[in-house]
């Protein structure tokens, strides 16, 4: 696994050993980051972390912040370490706690311009966790939610609309927006 372009094109991450994690393919990341385009100074929420390989690059595309929420604390050690390599530590928060709990915290509340969530495949409560994904949006922020091509995500997460689904293997993306006028 690596950061596919900018400031830290190449730089190798970490994974855990086992199966704590599924980190997000080069491929399936490459493809994200195309469809986002720009980046440029965003405000970046990288819920289930894991190795960070999706906030890590953001800010290599030239973000301004990310923060990463991860459970494991196993895992939080090899964020740290992926932070660490990409030089990247002034920039980045890592909260260890639950998502959605971290996510209705009173200071995350419409406080990202990009949220991405990438959930344990199997997981039971996706609505909860798109809901609570989404009220971390800022306005005209986007919401991009990792899960199984299997699976069909909600139509709309809080008040951010599903815009676009992609399907890649066994992956798929569903991009939701937050319109722009809402408080």
């Amino acid at each position: 696994m690596r950061i596919i372009t900018g400031q830290w094109k190449g730089r190798r991450l970490q994974a855990p050993a086992g199966q704590a994690t599924r980190p997000t393919s080069d491929r399936l990341r490459e493809t994200l980051f195309n469809v986002l385009a720009d980046v440029e100074g965003a405000r970046v929420l990288d819920g289930f972390a894991g190795t960070g390989a999706i906030g890590l690059e953001a800010l290599s595309r030239g973000a301004a912040q990310a923060t990463f929420v991860e459970r494991d604390p196993r895992v939080i050690t090899v964020l740290n370490r992926n932070i660490s390599a990409c030089d990247a530590a002034n920039a980045c928060v890592i909260i260890r706690d639950d998502f959605v709990r971290a996510a209705r915290r009173a200071d995350f509340h419409a406080a990202f311009d990009l949220v991405v969530v990438d959930p344990p495949y199997d997981v039971a409560d996706v609505a909860t966790i798109a809901d609570a994904a989404a009220g971390a949006l800022a306005p005209g922020g986007q919401l991009v939610f990792e899960h199984s091509r299997r699976r069909d995500s909600p139509a709309a997460a809080g008040n951010a609309a599903r815009t676009r689904v992609l399907v890649a293997g066994d992956s798929a993306l569903s991009f939701y927006t937050r319109p722009r006028d809402l408080p």
